[in-house]
């Protein structure tokens, strides 16, 4: 198998697809279930900065009784992060580069609009979850930060100053956020 230069790769997502291109049968994805060791801290973080909102929060029923911690983060309309606290599984601890953690690599939640981006990078911003740089991937700006257990993820939004049919490779700064703003 050949390699593909990563701006080819993710050339698709750059631009918006319409529907008689690309129609899809899906309407975005349910959950994501991730690893924790600290529920509560991952709680507040999502809570305080993201305004999702915790379902439920309780002991998982299975072979191992009292042994998991399971809860559900509302993100978004029909989204959510199934949360696994296990007794003993140290999986959340461990820190990999891009590309080295697994099938899953990071998510990415979307903004629901361009105010609700900003606000989410201050709240980032203040924490120490992320730096000052926006990527501009042409119809999509990007932040990555991690959030409080090292899971790299990114919050998006759409690019109010996109050209059409125009994508730019990772490493694009935004030019509405310049370096230090």
């Amino acid at each position: 198998m050949g390699s593909i230069p990563i701006a080819a790769s993710i050339q698709p997502m750059l631009t918006s697809p319409t529907p008689e291109v690309s129609p899809v049968l899906v309407d975005g994805f349910n959950h994501v279930a991730i690893l924790t060791n600290d529920t509560d801290r991952l709680h507040a973080f999502y809570e305080e900065v993201f305004e999702a909102e915790v379902q439920h929060d309780g002991l998982a029923t299975g072979e191992d009784p009292g042994q998991v911690r399971m809860s559900v983060i509302h993100v978004g309309p029909h989204s959510e992060f199934n949360v696994f606290q296990v007794v003993g599984n140290t999986e959340a601890d461990r820190q990999t580069p891009m590309f080295g953690r697994g099938r899953l690599d990071h998510l990415a939640l979307q903004a629901a609009s361009l105010d609700d981006f900003e606000e989410i990078r201050r709240r980032l911003r203040a924490r120490g979850a992320a730096d000052d740089f926006v990527t501009d991937f042409g119809a999509v700006l990007s932040l990555f930060f991690r959030d409080p257990d090292g899971l790299e993820c990114e919050v998006c939004v759409a690019n109010p100053d996109a050209v059409p049919g125009v994508g730019n490779p990772p490493g694009t700064r935004a030019a509405r956020y310049p370096a230090g703003s």
